[in-house]
């Protein structure tokens, strides 16, 4: 997934190591160590500066990039399906466990409080009258899959194992509004940039976009809120099933991944009708995102892990060179000006450049640059030198065009201690002998 900023993206691997990518240079950026199994979900704060991981090890740890240290670790009784950031708080976030019900957690203090948040889903007064003992054991039997913060973070949407949608507020952890969304269980859920859409996966093999309504104004038990579905894809023929699900930049598109194969669909939403199948590699994709302003999608292999960028060919822009400068399809006769190459006396060129020297340059003041990044947002510290990142496997340029990966124990010398080290005297011996072909065994001191 891409962060806030726009330009790092970031890799789970099996081991619990999370990797993260600079886009420009496709380089590792950063290495996080914590987690001893599999990352389930990772979340961003708004500034780009924190970082949740979720794993199957029972844990989520908040990372500080700014030095790649762990803020907080909080341990629970299950394995962690998915956790979420809060929008605007780093320090409160909500996870859905296996076989267990949710938690809202606030990490501020040293001990994490730990918050239930009901899984059963609320049901209208109307249906309330005839709720018997048996309707009353099927919602005991409910669980949550996946939860979300809304946009501003007043409310949390989850999705349980029977297809229902529930609202909770925030505040009080109760539910204000359950809707039934399928008959399968809710996979996935992802909001756009503004809140006001949604997206679901869900067993049934069927994705569906629904319009969040404005829930500021929604009061506790509110039977007159209205949520309907939107649009539903799936493919008929083939009865593809999902493995991700993501929105556009805008919201305009949904691309998902599919399960057992290696394409991404790519549907509109305003006409609801599939506008694209990207074919990637021989590999099935698991993970994909859409850059959250650049026109590309990356997706992530499941077997070899590589991460696969798809984009669209940018035709050059030849007018941005100059001002005046004009582009035309074909060569055409260059008529010049009256004056374009006239001769001027030297005494009028070097008043000319006297006037320009008169003219006052402020070379403090600092135009802002129009970007669509926030202007709080964090700029994460790059590990220059590939040798910082601590890899067993990391790949280094032994010359050019030329590339080999490190040995185990190279660049490690000092566990060793002194005694790896070779005298000055020797390494020069080595070096002469082997220059005029003819290598001499010569006896190595070693410091003691």
């Amino acid at each position: 997934m891409f962060s806030p900023t726009e330009k790092l993206t970031i890799l789970p691997k099996v081991d619990g190591t999370i990797v993260i990518f600079d886009v420009e240079t496709n380089g590792i950026a950063r290495k996080l160590r914590g987690h001893t199994r599999q990352i389930q979900a990772l979340s961003w704060s708004r500034d780009g500066r924190f970082l949740l991981s979720s794993s199957q090890d029972w844990k989520c740890i908040l990372w500080d990039l700014q030095d790649g240290a762990r803020l907080r670790s909080v341990r629970f009784e299950a394995p962690v399906y998915i956790a979420e950031l809060h929008p605007t708080n780093h320090l409160l976030f909500v996870a859905s466990l296996f076989e267990d019900q949710p938690r809202l957690v606030d990490i501020s203090g040293l001990t994490p409080v730990k918050r239930h948040l009901p899984s059963a889903p609320r049901r209208s007064r109307v249906d309330g009258i005839d709720q018997n003992e048996k309707q009353a054991a099927q919602d005991a039997k409910h669980s949550t899959c996946v939860t979300i913060f809304t946009a501003d973070g007043h409310h949390i949407i989850t999705g349980t194992n029977r297809g229902w949608l529930n609202i909770i507020d925030t505040e009080s952890c109760e539910i204000v509004h359950s809707i039934k969304l399928c008959s399968g269980f809710i996979i996935f859920l992802r909001l756009t940039a503004s809140g006001r859409d949604m997206v679901s996966n869900a067993s049934d093999r069927v994705i569906r976009t629904v319009p969040i309504p404005d829930l500021s104004r929604v009061q506790a038990q509110n039977d007159s809120l209205k949520i309907e579905v939107e649009h539903k894809f799936q493919d008929v023929v083939n009865r593809l099933s999902w493995n991700h699900v993501t929105f556009s930049s805008t919201g305009e598109y949904v691309a998902a991944s599919t399960y057992m194969n290696h394409d991404i669909y790519v549907w509109e939403r305003s006409h609801g009708s599939l506008v694209k199948i990207l074919e990637g590699p021989k590999e099935e994709l698991g993970i994909v995102e859409w850059h959250p302003h650049r026109p590309f999608v990356a997706a992530c292999g499941l077997e070899t892990g590589r991460i696969y960028l798809w984009s669209i060919i940018t035709p050059q822009r030849w007018s941005a060179l100059a001002p005046d400068f004009a582009e035309v399809e074909e060569n055409v006769e260059y008529i010049e000006r009256e004056d374009e190459f006239d001769i001027h006396p030297i005494e009028e060129i070097h008043k000319r450049r006297l006037d320009l020297e008169d003219e006052a340059v402020d070379v403090l003041t600092m135009d802002p640059i129009k970007s669509e990044v926030e202007e709080d947002s964090f700029s994460m510290p790059v590990l220059l030198d590939i040798g910082d990142s601590e890899s067993e496997d990391e790949i280094v340029a032994v010359g050019p065009g030329t590339m080999r990966r490190k040995s185990p124990g190279e660049g490690r010398e000092w566990m060793n201690g002194a005694e790896s080290e070779e005298s000055g005297e020797d390494r020069l011996a080595t070096k002469k002998s082997t220059a005029n072909g003819t290598l001499k065994s010569q006896s190595k001191t070693r410091k003691r």
